[in-house]
């Protein structure tokens, strides 16, 4: 069929599966792979060790001591967190400090994003997890206490189980993120476990170097974090990934200490050489499929003005709900919500060609207006529509897990 193959992973957590893209033989074909890829896992010792040796904190364990009630944060599907893989070295370090298993609960912390389900709960944390320790939802509309104001103004609510709880840690993962910079760290709490109030406040007025990539003086990471110590987060860890959704950086104690060393690799293992001006852009939104947004970033940097894109999800779910920003009517939603500006990223695109398994007509016309618009459902199609247009020497530009890559 052609000589360029490309594998590309899809379904995170549910089976993490492979697929191929092929191209024509006369393409001009560039795979973007950041720095990192296929960097080996951490090995259950180099966990521990990670545990062992926290920044800013005592260890895990040592804090633990004598405490009658802990939570554990985790966050939701969206993310790539493989959390099942992290979560029995916290026990670990909990058990060894005497806690119960009926003194532990987990809390997820979607933010406005949607509930988790059962299913979706076994895929985070792992069947044994669920079946053995509470787990529970957090909701942005109810049962959210009051701790307090940032300076900047912000009215923190957070989730009641979290703040009654005398050991409150958290569970998640360093990855590019187009506001804060980076997720993980602080994050977790604001929006992770925060009330409707606290998040609409904060996404609207926190917004003074709000970008991909930027951290130490990003007023929006600042005024998160400082709600995040306002909540009373005291243990935190995050995970670096690889292109498979695997360990291979873990970070572990006071929330700012660890996260901007774990930014630090980050940056390393995400630099991705970016190409330019190409005719035809391929962006896969593994490992954060039901948010395919956050895979545009790579548009305005590397497509020709009416060049053609090419978005890959396979969402089992579509794409997610989001009730701060989501339409929920034909011109109107939630309170952060301004119709027609989803997806930014997408100007200089001539056509947008969704391959997608899973996808409604309320998501499609999310992603543009619908003459500009073509959803498939295979590569087949895809190569279909884009031979159409395209003849020899065409440039193609191919990023196989845009949510975690950043320009180098």
């Amino acid at each position: 069929m052609g000589s360029k193959r490309i594998g590309m992973r899809v379904n995170a957590f549910f089976g993490d599966d492979e697929i191929e893209l092929w191209f024509p033989e006369n393409w001009d074909v560039k795979e973007c792979l950041m720095a990192g890829h296929n960097r080996q896992p951490l090995s259950d010792e180099d966990m521990r060790r990670a545990l062992r040796s926290p920044l800013g904190t005592p260890r895990l364990a040592e804090m633990a001591k004598g405490c009658k009630e802990v939570c554990i944060v985790f966050d939701d599907l969206p993310k790539p967190t493989p959390a099942s893989r992290i979560v029995p070295f916290v026990l670990e370090e909990l058990h060894g400090a005497g806690v119960a298993d009926d003194q532990i609960r987990f809390v997820c912390g979607p933010g406005t994003h949607r509930p988790l389900i059962y299913p979706e709960f076994v895929a985070k944390l792992g069947r044994e997890i669920v079946e053995k320790y509470p787990v529970y939802n957090h909701t942005v509309w109810e049962n959210v206490v009051n701790v307090g104001e940032t300076s900047r103004g912000t009215p923190v609510y957070v989730n009641r189980e979290f703040a009654s709880c005398d050991l409150r840690l958290a569970i998640g993962s360093i990855f590019p993120h187009g506001a804060a910079g980076f997720g993980g760290g602080g994050k977790i709490i604001l929006p992770g476990i925060c009330g409707i109030e606290t998040i609409d406040y904060h996404h609207k007025n926190m917004r003074v170097n709000a970008s991909l990539g930027r951290v130490d003086d990003n007023v929006f990471r600042l005024d998160l974090e400082e709600a995040a110590r306002l909540a009373g987060l005291q243990f935190k860890v995050d995970a670096v990934l690889n292109n498979r959704r695997e360990v291979v950086g873990l970070f572990a104690g006071d929330f700012v200490a660890e996260h901007r060393a774990g930014v630090e690799l980050a940056r390393r293992l995400y630099a991705t050489e970016t190409v330019k001006d190409v005719e035809i852009l391929v962006a896969n939104s593994y490992p954060d499929e039901g948010q395919i947004g956050r895979a545009t970033w790579c548009i305005p940097v590397s497509l020709r003005e009416g060049g053609d894109v090419v978005l890959l999800t396979h969402s089992h779910e579509g794409q997610n709900l989001h009730q701060w920003s989501s339409r929920f009517g034909k011109d109107y939603g939630g309170r952060g919500c301004v119709p027609g500006q989803r997806y930014r990223n997408l100007g200089k695109a001539g056509r947008i060609i969704v391959l997608a398994p899973h996808m409604s007509r309320y998501d499609l016309d999310d992603i543009g207006p619908r003459e500009k618009v073509v959803w498939c459902k295979s590569w087949a199609e895809v190569l279909a529509e884009l031979a159409g247009r395209h003849g020899s020497g065409t440039r193609v530009g191919v990023y196989p897990y845009a949510p975690l890559q950043v320009p180098a």
